[in-house]
């Protein structure tokens, strides 16, 4: 089967999926309607599902001795969307970062793969995940047991990019950034505005430790293993004529070596501490998310460069980039992949005409003719890994 020309076939079917999505956001674990629409595809395909934890959904297809797992994250963000779509959100949330798309892309994938069953030397699981964006819906769907029963040996997921010209993108080693968000509370003693030298200053010190943080990255880390770190939140105080008696910071750290991250992770609550003990207050440390990075498996990087230059080899109008770019971002899917030879890729959406907006932007428009990719890639991998020898 040419897998590029039969995504092409079901594509006005996947862009209605993907816009009724669209319309319809939904938060973190809350994807009733989501999760609701998936089961409703899936029982159309005939592919039978589990649902291992609250509004996800697990399906399977395929016998056989080796797994490979297929992932979409279902969850919006709580963004309103500023766009003015015949499709746009009904609510104040919005899929500005492309999940949609993704469960979309999984069912198509899903419908594509169930008319070569037979050929199917393997089981391909199909992994529908909520609360993607919390970083909390992998690991807990990976309690519940989803790599298991049967065991995954392989396991993918493709991700959309709205700066990155159609196609499909692909690269070894790192490709997405560890995520450690973060929460300092300082705890100070409140007096007058005028009066400061009745209080400690919790604001103040604050900042001190934002600015003292910076140390760590700019004079800790070697430049060929550096990483961000970013104090996005902060809060204190409730007039400007009191010196507030608490103050929170919360941060995230982002890096795509081990180490850092670890060496970041000891480092803050140290500072913390000892930064505010120099302006007589306290500090406590609290981890928000711990996320490792992903890092793309080599053995499994090579079969899957191999099967998508023969892809485009016989299909003219399919971009493939090799060798790309990885992402600051992060991604959850990396609890799955920090225990199973993984692979992300990224699917190129930019509009050919307009303004460009990242994801995660209330204006972010999506290509729509880059949704051929994710089953292309998915079904095509997922095929040459299963087939038999005989096949």
């Amino acid at each position: 089967m040419n897998f590029f020309e039969k995504s092409n076939e079901i594509k006005d079917y996947m862009i209605d999926i993907r816009r009724r999505i669209h319309e319809n956001p939904e938060l973190a674990f809350d994807l009733e309607d989501t999760s609701k629409l998936v089961k409703e595809e899936l029982d159309k395909l005939k592919i039978s599902y589990t649902s291992p934890i609250e509004n996800s959904v697990l399906a399977s297809l395929g016998a056989g001795d080796k797994t490979i797992l297929l992932r979409a994250d279902m969850d919006a963000l709580p963004i309103e969307e500023e766009n003015d779509l015949d499709f746009k959100s009904k609510n104040q949330c919005g899929h500005m970062c492309g999940h949609d798309f993704h469960t979309a892309m999984l069912l198509g994938t899903a419908k594509i793969l169930k008319e070569i069953e037979e050929d199917l030397d393997g089981v391909v699981k199909l992994m529908f995940q909520p609360a993607e964006e919390i970083l909390k819906g992998s690991e807990k769907m990976i309690r519940a047991g989803i790599l298991e029963n049967p065991k995954v040996d392989r396991a993918m997921m493709v991700h959309m990019d709205t700066t990155r010209p159609l196609g499909i993108y692909i690269k070894e080693g790192a490709m997405a950034t560890s995520n450690n968000n973060f929460r300092i509370k300082v705890k100070g003693k409140s007096s007058h505005g005028a009066m400061p030298e009745n209080g400690i200053d919790a604001a103040f010190v604050a900042s001190q430790i934002v600015n003292g943080l910076q140390e760590i990255v700019s004079r800790e880390l070697s430049f060929t293993k550096g990483a961000a770190l970013t104090t996005g939140h902060i809060k204190a105080g409730s007039a400007p004529n009191i010196i507030p008696d608490k103050a929170t910071i919360e941060g995230t750290c982002r890096t795509y070596h081990e180490e850092s991250k670890k060496h970041i992770q000891k480092r803050i609550p140290e500072l913390s501490k000892y930064i505010a003990k120099a302006y007589r207050a306290e500090a406590s440390f609290e981890i928000l998310s711990d996320v490792p990075a992903i890092i793309n498996d080599e053995e499994f990087y090579k079969d899957a460069i191999r099967v998508l230059y023969k892809v485009k080899e016989e299909n003219e109008g399919f971009n493939l980039i090799d060798k790309c770019e990885a992402v600051t971002a992060s991604d959850d899917f990396a609890n799955v992949a920090k225990d199973i030879p993984s692979l992300m890729l990224m699917v190129g959406c930019k509009v050919e005409t307009g303004e460009v907006y990242p994801l995660h932007n209330g204006k972010a428009i999506f290509n729509e003719n880059s949704i051929v990719y994710g089953p292309t890639t998915m079904a095509s991998i997922a095929y040459d890994y299963l087939k038999g020898e005989n096949k």
